[in-house]
């Protein structure tokens, strides 16, 4: 069972998933946790601490799927590619939280955001010896994000996933094949 600080995080993360930052007040986040306010602030006394607890979450996520992309077998584009897409999974949430925080411009939340982002680029050029090439597959991953973001609520809600299908993942993947050579 997660302890009450991960239900309290997963809880906050919901409500900005769903609603958006400026609904994720302590008293919104604890009662979606199931915990008195009282109890939420024995954790995170304030919303601050809340965001940092998400952010502190995404960067731990963030370089576990760091790990896997540079050992993909598929090679880090084409990895990069396919988890550009939103599928609910603890990395997708916690990302999508923390991208709705920067759109509220929660100041660590922008940090947190842009040092994956240069994480991510950083491997890309790596693998690929082409920095021009890392950056349109990196765009081509945040387009997809970028959908995430502004239809997570609604994916969230149903428990679904982005729209995009298996074809136009295909697609994707075969400009990356083209682009890498």
């Amino acid at each position: 069972m997660a302890s009450a600080r991960d239900r309290i995080l997963d809880a906050f993360e919901e409500v900005l998933l769903t609603e958006g930052e400026r609904a994720a007040t302590l008293d919104a986040v604890a009662s979606r946790a199931g915990v008195s306010k009282g109890g939420l602030i024995y954790h995170f006394p304030s919303k601050d601490l809340l965001a940092h607890g998400l952010c502190e979450r995404l960067t731990a996520l963030a370089a576990e799927d760091a790990e896997r992309m540079r050992a993909s077998s598929e090679g880090p584009a084409r990895y990069y590619i396919r988890s550009s897409r939103y599928l609910g999974t603890p990395f997708d949430r916690a990302f999508v939280g923390v991208a709705r925080l920067h759109q509220g411009g929660v100041a660590e939340a922008v940090e947190t955001i842009r040092t994956i982002e240069r994480q991510w680029l950083e491997i890309l050029a790596t693998a690929l010896h082409d920095d021009d090439a890392a950056h349109a597959i990196k765009l081509m991953g945040d387009g997809l994000y970028f959908q995430a973001v502004y239809g997570a609520g609604e994916f969230a809600a149903t428990g679904g996933t982005t729209p995009q299908g298996d074809d136009d993942l295909d697609a994707l993947l075969r400009v990356v094949d083209k682009i890498v050579g």
